[in-house]
């Protein structure tokens, strides 16, 4: 670490064509899961999360250094590690890689269904790399998360996804697919055996244009599954469901609704509330700050699960970012 330090220091001297840049993230957490289904934990999650980056950047090039901490309330400041960042980046007009330790929350925007919420509490790091080109008609990025390295004791996770989207005027086709893979410790245990998660969705809509004050979409599609442990399950099983999402904002105020329905899905690291057959997921929104540094929304969430009952959630969360890098207009909550 002193030599990571020192190395950090020193090499803002060795040339004048390096710029020294910086960012710090201030993030509020508040979460209240009222589930009483027995599908989903129920939980309430209060905390904040700080994290800064330190680095050099050197015309489309940059390195980056860092720290992200979570403070959950009521428990002790040692109870979450500290995250490492540390990584590399190529950015020019359009395209983008990644390789190291990085923020997840301004690369990558996958379905609850695929990526749950609380990844961004308690994995708020890619480690790995990441990967994004653009064009006048679209994009299309991967990633690859090594979540968990093999012991004696602890199997070996990685995760790997693909998405992107195709534009024509206010007409868009997005595509995801992911893939996890849980295999075994060095020292298997009887019982143990290598799981495959693997799934996609893929949703034509219609947006309003950027120009108007109100901004709305309308899209949908299907939502892919499928899932295996090695000798035990006869193959993979499968899951398939219609998956539709509407939203809606004007200026301050926000609705949007998810819905699928058809098979259960299962996906590792995915929302559970998918594991019903029939799931609506309503969300009334209220922006309480939208400044070029500051972004505020509270999130009142309906679910209702296969057609019966209802669970509730409430969601608030703060985010503060100054710094040369991501602007928070970019940064979706």
């Amino acid at each position: 670490m002193r030599k990571l330090l020192f190395l950090f220091i020193t090499l803002p001297f060795l040339g004048l064509s390096q710029n020294f840049e910086y960012d710090v993230l201030f993030d509020g957490i508040g979460d209240n899961r009222e589930f009483f289904s027995e599908i989903a934990m129920p939980q309430t999650i209060l905390g904040t999360r700080g994290a800064f980056e330190v680095g050099l950047s050197i015309d489309e090039h940059r390195i980056r250094v860092g720290a992200s901490k979570l403070y959950e309330f009521g428990s002790t400041p040692d109870f979450q590690p500290t995250k490492l960042i540390l990584y590399y980046q190529f950015k020019n007009e359009s395209n983008e890689f990644l390789m190291g330790s990085f923020a997840r929350k301004d690369k990558i925007d996958f379905p609850l269904a695929m990526l749950t919420d609380t990844l961004q509490y308690y994995r708020p790091n890619i480690e790995g790399i990441y990967s994004n080109i653009e064009w006048s008609w679209g994009y299309q990025n991967v990633f690859a998360d090594w979540t968990k390295r093999q012991t004696d004791t602890i199997r070996e996770n990685f995760t790997i996804g693909f998405s992107g989207e195709i534009s024509f005027n206010n007409i868009f086709l997005q595509n995801y697919l992911i893939l996890y893979h849980d295999a075994n410790a060095r020292i298997q245990n009887p019982g143990d055996h290598i799981k495959d998660y693997m799934g996609g969705a893929l949703q034509i809509g219609i947006r309003t244009s950027e120009e108007s004050q109100f901004k709305a979409y309308i899209k949908a599609g299907i939502l892919n599954s499928n899932y295996r442990e090695r000798n035990v399950s006869d193959g993979f099983i499968t899951g398939n469901s219609l998956f539709a999402e509407v939203y809606g904002k004007y200026k301050k105020y926000g609705l949007k609704a998810t819905l699928s329905t058809g098979d259960s899905h299962i996906f590792a690291q995915g929302d559970k509330f998918y594991h019903a057959k029939d799931y609506l997921r309503t969300d009334v929104l209220w922006y309480l700050f939208d400044h070029e540094n500051v972004k505020g929304v509270f999130t009142y969430s309906f679910h209702l699960l296969n057609w019966n009952d209802i669970d509730q959630q409430q969601q608030l969360s703060i985010i503060y970012k100054f710094g040369a890098s991501t602007p928070l207009s970019k940064i979706k909550q």
